[in-house]
């Protein structure tokens, strides 16, 4: 319980310090475009080349508009002024990290989402969400590659009482030929995301999509799981237990996704990841039952210490990465001693990311390559 609770503090404050670039140009440069997963038609929020992000609100009768996104401002946000045309503009005090971001906007002390931005669920309510674009973002870019499917399913469970969802991502070609059977990979999202973050904020599918035209993956299958099963508040991770969950994915998920989709159903040919509290759950699910997962991989997830795995001939790869913000030291150390130890350990670093979608991305396309070889 003691480095459980010393995991979730370690998100909780990365997750306060993620998302504000530390570069401040004395003049914005005004080339700004819209967000590109705005609302359809929206022209705000923009964002400009230097990673600066822009807000238009209506909000006539408002007193007080702040945007959750960017510091310095009243409430750690970024404060709007209101024109005589009823509209509350502003721009964030200086240049976003790249990549994906939730925001929210607080009218007069409610707190509301923005009417030009998609919604995302995350931090337990749908929020909305930014991309501030990234000097590498080809590598989950939308392109005209054969393209996988992410479709819903509902899967029963018994230990619940109910029928549960999940995500499942195939690969290009899966329903072409009924012989070839493919290996898994249960990817479990972060603290108050929820089954949808690794396709919608993760964009999962595009990354896999990517790498398979390219010929740098072998295909294969995707799951992704809500991993709470417990009423769980904010603050309150140290009471969540992992049996619950640990019952839903071992027992009944897995001989549901073995029963109905081309997979080679053994504990060499599947794997478990998950980000921030998706890797808290992935530690220790992997760690409780080495006779179903081969590789494991931990983003911005905590680490593994060579004398928690009980047999090391059951462990194929153990994958370790979060963003340079967070603590890479630890990371870096932790694979290294797994490697003495003999494990087949690999370390990643996102450069100049917290604890952030970005860094996630990165990982992924990372680990995607090194699984099921």
């Amino acid at each position: 319980m003691k480095q459980l609770s010393v995991i979730i503090l370690w998100i909780f404050v990365l997750i306060g310090a993620a998302g504000f670039a530390q570069t401040n140009p004395a003049s914005v440069i005004e080339d700004f475009k819209s967000s590109t997963i705005n609302q359809p038609g929206q022209e705000y929020p923009k964002v400009n080349s230097q990673g600066y992000a822009r807000f238009q609100i209506l909000a006539p009768e408002a007193k007080s508009v702040v945007v959750s996104l960017g510091l310095g401002g009243a409430k750690g946000g970024t404060v709007l002024t209101k024109d005589q045309d009823g509209y509350w503009r502003g721009t964030t005090a200086g240049a976003m990290d790249e990549g994906f971001h939730y925001y929210h906007v607080t009218v007069d002390g409610g707190i509301f989402n923005d009417p030009g931005a998609l919604n995302f669920f995350g931090s337990t309510r749908w929020e909305s969400g930014i991309e501030i674009p990234a000097h590498d973002e080809d590598f989950y870019a939308l392109k005209d590659v054969p393209h996988g499917n992410v479709q819903q399913i509902l899967f029963p469970s018994k230990s619940t009482n109910t029928s549960r969802r999940a995500f499942v991502y195939t690969p290009p070609g899966y329903n072409k030929d009924k012989n070839i059977k493919y290996p898994v990979l249960y990817l479990q999202h972060g603290w108050g995301e929820d089954e949808t973050a690794w396709s919608n904020q993760g964009r999962v599918n595009l990354i896999m999509d990517n790498l398979i035209a390219e010929g740098k993956i072998k295909p294969f299958i995707i799951v992704m799981a809500y991993g709470m099963t417990n009423d769980v508040k904010y603050g309150g991770l140290a009471s969540f237990k992992i049996e619950p969950f640990q019952t839903v994915l071992v027992e009944e998920l897995i001989p549901y996704i073995d029963s109905n989709f081309s997979t080679v159903p053994n504990q060499a040919n599947r794997a478990m990841a998950g980000l921030s509290m998706g890797g808290m759950e992935t530690h220790s699910i992997t760690l409780n039952r080495p006779d179903v997962f081969s590789q494991y991989a931990l983003l911005s997830g905590g680490i593994y210490k060579p004398e928690e795995i009980k047999d090391k001939s059951k462990v194929k790869l153990v994958f370790i990465s979060c963003g340079s913000r967070e603590r890479p030291e630890n990371v870096e150390t932790a694979v290294k001693t797994l490697k003495e130890a003999g494990f087949n350990a690999v370390s990643y670093v996102s450069e100049n990311t917290g604890h952030e979608f970005l860094t996630w991305r990165r990982s992924f396309q990372k680990l995607a390559p090194l699984l099921f070889k």
